[in-house]
């Protein structure tokens, strides 16, 4: 039913509701101001077991005082209920969302990395926990007690300390490990690959040089890009260069890698046409340390794009370029990544060859699943492969049509690599936008050839992982790179009783190798409060850290259920939070009032929103691979970049103060905000728009876009603020460049008039209202919401 809501029979059946005054329903935009000016510049010291963070949306500096940084770890609540009947009673979900690499802001301490020598670090022998400021230190300081397991450890003779009269060791302040939340350790030998010290990782970049990529101009602008770009490979914070080796690929359907040892006056190419046993040609020479071979390599990307200018292969392979950057490690003995653009379905006849598969006839039925499952063989084992190399893939496509994305970007989703997508690509509108891809992409601080192990104290375990990850087993998280941008959203359930008085425990432990190929161990460590009050359980609940996990569950729901049953189960679940929170928490009162907990007043905003997203809409305007997209790049998102793509940032430019360093305060994004001489910037992380009314002040468009009216711009898309020399211009190209600067990925400025037809794009951002492709406004979800509440209370 277009715009009725899923399951309600006929829109919203009923007697007709009393119009809510929309000012009246709790509002996102309100609760972010309040929270920033409540918290917003303050410090936040992790001194206390179980304190609630600031909003993601808020700016605060942590100061780590025995417990992780919330930009590592946030959780669904920081009070966790005693027993497993009250979760099963209450129906919130224990959650942490944990982003092992979070950047720090340049005013935060780097972590520490703590060096024990050839002891290693030190760990519990029963869990394996290790050494952190929740150790118990007995017997003079001769042994611990784990705070996990409660087992009785021997403190090793060079680790030995005196307590002092608190039973306190006295080098308390001096041990990052006694005292932070967070911190490294060195890795011995017993901790890598065949007990040898690691080789640095390797980059290597593989380019279709088919005739659409050729054509296009695309081939040229890499090559153009990577000249300057490969000055600026990540390195170890103080060597002097980095340690990164890279190697260059081209292909079509067959394979061209190339030969730029620093010793030859030209690069030599060498082809491999059997795609179906793929092997490297060349051990030496391939991968180079870029400093050393650089006049090579200019060679190589100026002659490129020249070597395949006339080339009329259009047909291409996929899955054997993959498979040849894991030889290509194995080879050279190390981890790394594989930067691969390409541009349509590989149909030559090799491994992982595709077919088309796309049916619209298929959405909103029972089959709708297949459409989001991978195509399994192949690419299964290839994931497989590239984990146990610590071999990474980003996938840059440039489609024209369908690609099968669900199955292309299978490798790039378990391997902890992200996935570009540009529709159509030209080079003049959408360059721009896929170099700033490209350069955060490669520059971005990372940790390859990953394991993550996340350890808890007794009474409950992590049951369940949701990431940009491969599990082999049910405990290790394994991912062949990790970065900065990345989260594993972890479940936990009981396995016994809490108790309120020790509270809970958790210790995410990371083993990986640095980008200068260093061995480290990464640990997070987090305490959270036990209650066995459900009103306690509210309190401490954070809204943005739940719907990161209810995205993430829903979209891995639909591989194996129809849409609209998993649309289905996240309403009931909102509706039985509710229910329980204003059955054993409100005070009593009128049943037709709508109780929310504080810190769940916006949930349902979020949880409409989420229905709406391409994902969980079954309709067939939107294209398949779109979707797969979508649902692929949330599955490794951050609480911070699942907020903003639910809940978009709509920013009122027409009033704007250009003297002052603000950014103006985003209003609610509903329709109803926008105004015919209104100028409002929306962006949500993946898309930014500027959008202007139909009576925008001419001053305006003349100081931005050098015209005299609305009228003289051209119809259609436009993607560029010209540079023009004038206080508004500045300031308006200064917010949208310090957004670009924020958010992980880029976006592309699309500027929309009022009426034209590329607004609708624009509208099915505005969340509050109803959806284009079907989904309720936020009023009537909140109404059938609160039917559905008191349904369950009677």
């Amino acid at each position: 039913m277009p715009g009725g809501f899923p399951g309600a029979p006929g829109a919203l059946a009923g007697p007709p509701q009393k119009k809510l005054d929309p000012d009246s329903i709790p509002s996102i935009t309100q609760v972010i101001e309040d929270d920033k000016a409540r918290l917003g510049g303050q410090v936040f010291s992790t001194n206390i077991r179980g304190q609630v963070p600031p909003l993601v949306t808020t700016d605060f500096t942590v100061h780590d005082q025995g417990n992780a940084s919330p930009r590592f770890i946030r959780c669904t609540t920081y009070s966790l209920p005693c027993t497993a009947e009250l979760a099963k009673q209450c129906q919130v979900p224990l959650a942490s969302i944990i982003k092992p690499f979070a950047k720090l802001p340049n005013n935060e301490t780097p972590l520490y990395v703590v060096n024990h020598g050839e002891m290693g670090p030190i760990r519990c022998n029963r869990c394996k926990a290790y050494m952190c400021p929740y150790m118990q230190f007995i017997d003079g300081g001769r042994r611990y007690q784990c705070s996990f397991c409660n087992c009785i450890n021997e403190v090793p003779v060079f680790y030995f300390q005196h307590l002092d009269h608190m039973g306190r060791r006295m080098d308390f302040y001096e041990r990052p490990e006694l005292s932070l939340g967070s911190y490294e350790f060195d890795a011995t030998l017993d901790y890598c690959k065949n007990n040898k010290p690691p080789n640095p990782p390797a980059y290597i970049f593989m380019i279709d040089v088919s005739y659409s990529n050729i054509k296009s101009g695309l081939v040229k602008l890499i090559c153009d890009e990577l000249k300057t770009l490969l000055e600026k490979l990540p390195r170890e914070d103080g060597a002097e260069a980095s340690a990164i080796k890279v190697g260059f690929v081209t292909y079509n359907k067959v394979l061209h890698f190339y030969n730029v040892k620093s010793a030859l006056a030209q690069p030599q190419m060498m082809v491999v046409s059997d795609t179906s046993e793929m092997f490297v040609p060349l051990l030496d020479g391939f991968l180079v340390n870029y400093q050393d071979s650089r006049a090579v390599i200019y060679n190589l990307l100026d002659q490129i794009p020249d070597m395949f200018a006339d080339t009329s292969e259009s047909e291409t392979v996929f899955a054997p370029v993959i498979q040849a950057g894991v030889e290509a490690f194995k080879a050279a003995e190390c981890s790394g990544k594989l930067f691969i653009f390409h541009s349509s379905m590989p149909t030559a006849e090799a491994p992982g060859k595709l077919k088309n598969r796309d049916d619209k006839k298929l959405v909103s039925t029972d089959k709708e699943k297949t459409l989001f499952q991978p195509q399994k063989g192949v690419y299964e084992q290839l994931s497989k492969d590239c984990v146990a190399q610590g071999c990474c893939v980003d996938l840059f496509l440039f489609p024209s049509q369908y690609l099968d994305l669900a199955t292309m970007a299978d490798v790039p989703s378990h391997t902890g690599g992200s996935i570009h997508k540009y529709n159509n690509f030209q080079v003049e509108t959408d360059g721009e936008h896929f170099l700033r891809d490209l350069r955060k992409d490669l520059q971005k601080s990372l940790g390859f050839d990953a394991v993550m192990r996340v350890r808890t104290s007794t009474g409950f375990r992590a049951t369940d992982f949701f990431g940009a990850v491969y599990m082999n087993n049910t405990t290790d998280v394994e991912m062949a790179a990790v970065d900065c941008d990345k989260a594993v959203t972890v479940e936990f359930k009981h396995d016994d009783t809490l108790s309120e008085e020790t509270g809970a425990l958790i210790q995410c432990a990371l083993l990986y190798t640095t980008i200068g190929g260093q061995r480290r161990l990464r640990i997070h460590n987090l305490s959270l409060n036990c209650t066995s009050q459900l009103s306690e359980l509210y309190k401490c609940c954070e809204t943005d850290s739940l719907i990161n996990f209810f995205a993430k569950s829903a979209y891995r729901a639909i591989l194996n259920q129809p849409v609209k049953n998993v649309s289905d189960i996240l309403v009931n679940q909102t509706a039985h939070m509710l229910a329980c929170y204003r059955k054993n928490c409100a005070s009593p009162s009128a049943a037709s009032q709508l109780i929310l907990p504080d810190s769940m007043k916006v949930f349902p905003v979020y949880m409409n929103s989420l229905m709406k997203t391409a994902p969980l809409v079954g309709s067939t305007e939107l294209s398949t691979d779109d979707r797969a997209h979508q649902r692929l790049s949330v599955m490794g998102m951050g609480v911070e970049d699942t907020q903003l793509q639910l809940y978009p940032r709509l920013i009122p430019l027409h009033d704007v103060d250009v003297s002052s360093e603000a950014v103006p305060a985003p209003v609610r994004c509903s329709e109803e905000r926008l105004t015919d001489s209104g100028l409002f910037l929306l962006e949500n992380g993946q898309s930014i728009f500027l959008w202007l009314g139909q009576a925008s002040p001419p001053d305006l468009i003349q100081s931005l876009f050098n015209a005299p009216s609305l009228a003289h711009l051209q119809q259609g898309h436009m993607f560029t603020l010209p540079e023009l020399d004038n206080p508004l211009s500045k300031k308006v190209r200064s917010i949208i460049g310090e957004l670009l600067e924020k958010r992980p990925n880029s976006m592309k400025l699309q500027i929309v008039r009022q009426r034209d037809k590329p607004e609708m794009l624009f509208r099915q951002f505005l969340v509050e209202d109803k959806g284009l492709h079907g989904g309720t406004s936020y009023m009537d979800f909140l109404c059938y919401v609160h039917r559905e509440i008191r349904q369950l209370l009677t």
